[in-house]
């Protein structure tokens, strides 16, 4: 099926941005109460932002704003790469659980980068 024709949640990058999101709501499950207002919710929200602007996107008419969402979902995948990266840092998470954070995060980083390439070769 074509780019146009599918429904945004068969795509394989809303899938996996689904994925994510549901890594990153486990993730930091286990992260102090005292950060649920602050590092946890910034986590949540930008992983959700990821599956959000795929969707948004998709339901645009032209495919110059299929590509300005999923540029935004690009985004969003690096703000929440930085939150992990500082939840490591804040001892709230292994090494390990951050290498399979950033094994997820590089799946998902090249595929929405493929799919905003197919995009583009469809923009006049």
């Amino acid at each position: 099926m074509s780019i146009m024709g599918e429904d945004f949640d068969k795509l394989e990058i809303f899938q996996l941005a689904l994925e994510l999101t549901d890594w990153v709501y486990d993730a930091t499950a286990s992260f102090p109460k005292e950060e649920l207002y602050n590092l946890v919710s910034q986590c949540r929200r930008s992983v959700v932002s990821i599956c959000g602007n795929i969707a948004e996107g998709h339901g645009r008419y032209s495919f110059k704003e299929r590509i300005q969402f999923s540029v935004y979902a690009r985004g969003s995948l690096s703000e929440t790469k930085s939150y992990m990266i500082i939840g490591k840092r804040r001892g709230y998470m292994s090494e390990e659980k951050l290498s399979d954070y950033l094994t997820k995060h590089r799946n998902l980083s090249v595929k929405l980068n493929n799919y905003i390439r197919s995009l583009r070769k469809n923009v006049p």
